[in-house]
């Protein structure tokens, strides 16, 4: 820490980056930093770097592959550099808040995806992870209308959005009220007349870890009837657990977000569907909002901080047009300006 003050303090005595104030004699520059490495993050960048281009500013994305360690030397390396504004999606909101409130001395920074709500970012683009996880255990209800046996697997717990999500979908299906700061502990066995929960199993962005924790479950609980996953890259890793072990016919698979193994499943019927985000538009109006800040117009934060980009249900029936939008979106060529109105 010692470090980041002291070179901090040396790069920042002749620039001018304080919140609200615009710097018009040099290209304006910000960052887009991810909590990790997945395909969910590369439909992030690519939103980045289109407002980049339709904005006339510098974009650089930065994804850590190693954890809070990882994120934390990136966030100081952009500040002693010198950043314009940065978008961050934190890996533990609660152990990086003082890291974040000492960057936003410095410059604008916003929070995507998953927010640190007790720090000083000044808005917070996503959606309500907390609904969102509710969202799929409806649609677990749905593709198991006689109830039955579940595992839940997810990266990481530490992340606000995860373990929101991860709640949303537990206290749906055991019918309970809302409560997002509810939380039950990931070893324990949840149930009631209709859904047995077996466990949470996490792998901290472990590909390895995540392909065996499902191995593990198959072996444990051989009637298991479901398997939710949570963060982009476990669908696809439990589907081709599930069909190497036999087991496609006997355990119904539910996704979240948009992999392209998890689209591809959905439309082969292979997965029942998936609660996607707008990863896209995440990256996009990221970099809309610190540019709007970078030009001064604080108005654009709303009340409550909070920009909503609601999450959606996919199935069979809608695969098809979201996959032929979001490959769209994702050609160098051929993406969809969001712009909103400032």
């Amino acid at each position: 820490m010692k470090r980041l003050i002291l070179l901090i303090g040396i790069v920042f005595t002749c620039i001018s980056c304080q919140r609200g104030v615009s710097v018009h004699n040099t290209e304006a520059h910000f960052a887009y930093i991810t909590n990790g490495v997945a395909s969910f993050w590369t439909i992030a960048e690519a939103g980045a770097r289109a407002a980049g281009k339709d904005l006339g500013v510098s974009v650089s994305v930065h994804m850590p592959a190693q954890g809070v360690g990882d994120q934390k030397r990136i966030v100081e390396d952009l500040l002693t550099r010198g950043v314009d504004g940065m978008a961050l999606s934190l890996i533990d909101p609660v152990n990086q808040t003082e890291l974040i409130n000492t960057a936003a001395k410095y410059t604008r920074v916003i929070t995507h995806d998953a927010d640190a709500p007790q720090s000083s970012r000044l808005v917070y683009i996503g959606m309500d992870n907390y609904l969102a996880g509710r969202m799929a255990g409806k649609l677990i209800q749905e593709g198991m209308p006689a109830g039955g046996s579940l595992a839940i697997f997810i990266g990481r717990l530490e992340q606000d959005n995860a373990r929101r999500r991860r709640q949303g979908v537990i206290d749906e299906l055991l019918g309970r009220s809302h409560d997002p700061l509810r939380y039950d502990q990931p070893a324990a066995v949840l149930k009631n007349e209709r859904f047995e929960i077996v466990g949470t199993y996490t792998d901290q962005f472990d590909r390895a870890k995540a392909k065996a924790n499902v191995e593990d479950v198959l072996t444990r609980y051989p009637d298991l009837d479901g398997v939710i996953g949570l963060f982009a890259y476990n669908p696809p890793i439990a589907l081709e657990v599930i069909t190497q072990a036999g087991k496609l016919n006997d355990i119904r698979i539910f996704g979240f977000d948009e992999a392209e193994e998890t689209l591809q499943a959905i439309q082969d019927g292979r997965i029942y569907g998936t609660v996607v985000q707008d990863p896209y538009a995440y990256g996009y109006r990221s970099i809309q909002m610190l540019h709007d800040l970078y030009k001064g117009q604080m108005d654009v934060i709303p009340g409550d901080k909070f920009i909503n980009i609601p999450a959606r249900i996919i199935r069979s029936d809608s695969v098809v047009s979201f996959w032929a939008d979001l490959k769209q979106k994702l050609s160098p060529t051929g993406h969809e300006s969001v712009i909103a109105p400032s």
